[in-house]
């Protein structure tokens, strides 16, 4: 059946900024059909069931390309313990481990970020993480497009931003490659395509040159998506200096595993060297600003830009907000470009969007025309803070927020209607979400009596 969505304005993201006023937006399928002046398109297709879009606005879908879906168990609590930006490195992202959890425990957190993906007008994600296989079966329902992308790493007695010797395991590489490969024997293509499974390799600091050759071979022999955390942190730059007498970029170059299906998430610390060898490798770059901001760090990502890297946006860790990313991406750069004009928020869209769809290999989505994807999402605009709405990329950058979005469609198919999420049980999934954090981290502090818990920590039982 087509679904006409009338009386909308509809903010294509295409390359000319298109806007339409009074319009209507047809699907048939997985599928736009047809978008365009509202009596026009509704005369084309008669028979359709229709929605009635007054008052709101259709934009793409948000692709957030770097996440830890897990990581939502440490909300509030490591974004304030970041590691210094000046040696000496230790290493390690948080003086605090995360707790373990349990396949079951690990799978509910992770559908509590999806379920924040959702609300936030998400609607593709690349996850990067560790035994995906145990909650594949969770993403697949929740209707979102994803990339998973099972993590690999061979060294040992060391973590990111550790200068120290690296030791290496090349049984614990293995072990990654097999995940890897087992993840994408069973879910690759799964949703009518609309999961597919990618290959990581953690860090340049945790990976042997021998490992990373290996994951580069089975990201061609599978003919997928790879990604690498790539100059997150200071200690992580002084780490591959200290193992390769080179800058990361310089070392990954160096053994061939820049290329143009490389996501390298942060780039936050680099020599002007680094941002032009990522260019010339033509290497998406998922710019996550709201967890760099929260570090104290910002990439140049106009320099990137301009060398040829294509910029698009991720949420990291402890959120899965993409307004509330897309939105400090835009205030980042024009502090560090000391440029109120610049970037524009169209821009800023586009980082969010096409942008990201593009760093998944998603050539048809991203953006509203015929042909592509039917993922889209809808806002109100009679919000105080929206009112008046009069350039309607622009207000929702600046002023938008996450609730302001009602609707939310993957593949033609509704994941969120009128700020009811269809495909999961937000309740069950909340209520169980704290009754795991709270036994998650009362285990972690029992076992380990010498971490400091840190100010403000609710009471656990």
């Amino acid at each position: 059946m087509t679904l006409l969505i009338r009386n909308a304005t509809i903010v294509t993201g295409d390359d000319a900024g298109t806007i339409f006023y009074d319009a209507a937006l047809a699907i048939e399928g997985r599928r736009i059909a047809a978008l365009g002046p509202d009596a026009e398109i509704a005369a084309r297709f008669p028979e359709a069931e229709q929605v009635d879009a007054s008052g709101r606005v259709v934009f793409p879908g948000f692709a957030n390309i770097h996440t830890h879906l897990v990581m939502t168990l440490a909300r509030g609590v490591f974004e304030d313990l970041s590691p210094p930006h000046e040696p000496p490195f230790c290493g390690g992202l948080s003086p605090i481990p995360l707790p373990d959890l349990s396949p079951e425990e690990q799978a509910l957190m992770c559908e509590l970020g999806a379920l924040e993906a959702i609300r936030s007008g998400t609607t593709a994600v690349l996850e990067d993480a560790v035994r995906i296989g145990n909650y594949a079966p969770q993403m697949l329902a929740t209707g979102l497009r994803m990339v998973l992308a099972e993590r690999c790493w061979d060294r040992v007695g060391g973590s990111i931003g550790d200068p120290t010797a690296f030791v290496r395991d090349a049984a614990l590489g293995e072990a990654g490659l097999a995940r890897i490969e087992a993840l994408h024997r069973d879910w690759d293509g799964a949703g009518e395509g609309r999961i597919r499974v990618g290959v990581s390799a953690w860090a340049p600091d945790m990976c042997s040159p021998e490992l990373l050759r290996q994951v580069r071979a089975l990201q061609q022999r599978l003919d997928t998506i790879c990604t690498i955390h790539l100059n997150q942190i200071w200690g992580e730059v002084a780490a591959v200096q200290a193992h390769h007498n080179m800058l990361p970029s310089e070392f990954l170059d160096s053994i061939g595993f820049l290329h143009d299906r490389l996501v390298a998430a942060h780039c936050r610390c680099m020599a002007p060297l680094e941002e032009k060898i990522l260019g010339r490798n033509k290497v998406h770059v998922a710019f996550n600003s709201a967890i760099a901001a929260r570090r104290g760090l910002s990439p140049r990502v106009c320099e990137m830009e301009q060398a040829g890297c294509n910029i698009a946006m991720g949420t990291d860790n402890m959120a899965e907000d993409m307004v509330e990313a897309m939105r400090t991406g835009l205030f980042m750069e024009r502090i560090r470009r000391r440029d109120g004009r610049s970037p524009t928020p169209e821009e800023a869209l586009r980082w969010a969007t096409r942008n990201g769809y593009k760093a998944m290999g998603v050539a048809d989505g991203g953006w509203l025309a015929p042909g592509n994807l039917a993922d889209l999402i809808m806002l109100r605009t009679d919000r105080p803070h929206l009112a008046p709405f009069l350039r309607a990329v622009a207000v929702f950058v600046h002023q938008g927020q996450a609730a302001d979005i009602d609707d939310v469609m993957v593949d033609g198919r509704w994941l969120m209607r009128d700020r009811r999420v269809l495909t999961m049980d937000e309740a069950r999934i909340v209520r169980q979400a704290e009754e795991v954090a709270n036994r998650a981290w009362s285990r972690l502090f029992a076992a380990q009596p010498d971490i400091a818990i840190p100010t403000g920590f609710r009471p656990l039982a």
